[in-house]
């Protein structure tokens, strides 16, 4: 158990994701936990306007920003003259076109929301990795755009496109790519080889949902948590074995937000069915849910010290009690406006400070300190026009999307 913990611990240290404020190559963050945490900070951030140093026209596209080693990567769509979905690269500091890479595709309804991709471009050890919301799978050479690997996951997986599209994005283990597909016959997470492409494994009982990936470890054990439409699920993160499943049944198989895990309890939140906390063990245990006043949608909540920030469809942010539930305060849609689909992007600047930056779905970069008693707003500036995507901080820099461009902003 302890050499299994220090291997994970090294994998961590030696990895490209470990990297501090410097890079951004993956959804929330060098480690997918919504930690930025640039140093130093502004003393004043209301003092500090942020300066627009470039923005370039793209398609569009829900699927966030990554950066990494100078280069800004994202995806989105094309209708005209023919419907096909890109991958781009430009340069960090200039917004210069560096390569891109496409295919066709047919989006048809797509739920009514029929925009672009979903899934963030994953960078590690000079590869880009990304994953179409029709379901084409790829590898790049993140330096040239060069093809390593292509995958039609529909065709060569027999994967079910859902709903709304393939959302979940790469999430990268040791030597492999991790894609949440529902892929046929207990493939709900398909294993792919990071250089060959070829299949490793597959594993999980449910069809895709949209929530990516993520490794936990737990009493010194690994576990890949998938939340799927119907179920919780936990998977040998190296064989794809069951190690539990939790039903979770979701209306209209929302599965989105990313759970979050923390002193033993693992937390989600669905639109429809609200928050459930379940406490880890050999068979998970129901701690507490709450059906009503804690409904999380898209956004990925955030925790410090025993209290978990999450944007509830109805009230805005909400500040509870991880233990049991108990509601601390709830900001009244005052971050992000009220919305049908509302959403929220959030990062710790300073988590010791309890400091974070927000971007809100009407393109608002907002610096706040979220307290026991409520959210201290300290500025905010529009950086960007109304988005869902996540957008990406790298040192002092903000790159950020819409539905129509993609701009870098200096902070400080």
């Amino acid at each position: 158990m302890i050499t299994r913990c220090l291997a994970f611990a090294a994998l961590w240290a030696t990895s490209s994701f470990a990297q501090p404020d410097s890079e951004w190559p993956r959804w929330r963050g060098p480690k997918g936990d919504g930690f930025w945490e640039p140093k130093p900070l502004p003393v004043d951030f209301a003092d500090r306007e942020p300066q627009l140093l470039w923005k370039v026209n793209v398609g569009k596209g829900f699927g966030g920003v990554t950066v990494s080693d100078g280069r800004v990567y994202l995806m989105d769509r094309q209708t005209s003259p023919q419907e096909q979905e890109r991958v781009l690269c430009f340069g960090a500091d200039g917004g210069k076109l560096l390569w891109q890479h496409v295919w066709p595709v047919k989006y048809g309804e797509m739920g009514g929301y029929a925009t672009g991709p979903r899934a963030s471009v994953t960078i590690a050890d000079g590869k880009a990795y990304a994953l179409g919301a029709t379901g084409m799978a790829a590898c790049f050479d993140a330096v040239t755009g060069k093809v390593v690997w292509e995958l039609d996951c529909v065709k060569a997986l027999k994967a079910r496109i859902p709903q709304w599209g393939f959302a979940a994005s790469p999430l990268l283990w040791k030597d492999t790519v991790l894609l949440h597909v529902g892929a046929e016959g207990q493939g709900s997470v398909v294993a792919l080889d990071q250089t060959t492409g070829r299949e490793r494994w597959r594993g999980g009982r449910d069809p895709a949902g949209y929530c990516t990936p993520e490794v936990i470890e737990h009493e010194g054990k690994l576990q890949l948590i998938q939340w799927g439409p119907e179920h919780v699920q936990a998977l040998d993160p190296d064989t794809g074995a069951e190690l539990w499943a939790y039903p979770y049944k979701i209306t209209y198989g929302v599965s989105i937000a990313q759970p979050l895990y923390r002193d033993g309890i693992l937390l989600v939140s669905g639109y429809w069915h609200g928050a459930k906390a379940l406490r880890l063990g050999a068979k998970p245990q129901l701690v507490w849910e709450e059906e009503k006043k804690m409904c999380g949608l898209m956004s990925a909540p955030l925790f410090k010290d025993g209290l978990v920030y999450m944007l509830d469809k109805t009230e805005g942010l909400t500040c509870f009690q991880l233990s049991d539930g108990s509601i601390r305060w709830q900001d009244g849609n005052q971050l992000t406006p009220k919305d049908r689909n509302p959403q929220l992007s959030m990062v710790w600047l300073d988590q010791n400070q309890n400091l974070v930056a927000l971007l809100n779905a009407v393109g608002e970069l907002v610096y706040a300190r979220l307290k026991t008693d409520g959210a201290e707003v300290l500025a905010r500036h529009q950086v960007i026009g109304k988005t869902w995507a996540h957008p990406a901080f790298t040192k002092d820099r903000l790159f950020v999307r819409s539905d129509s461009e993609v701009a870098a902003w200096k902070l400080w």
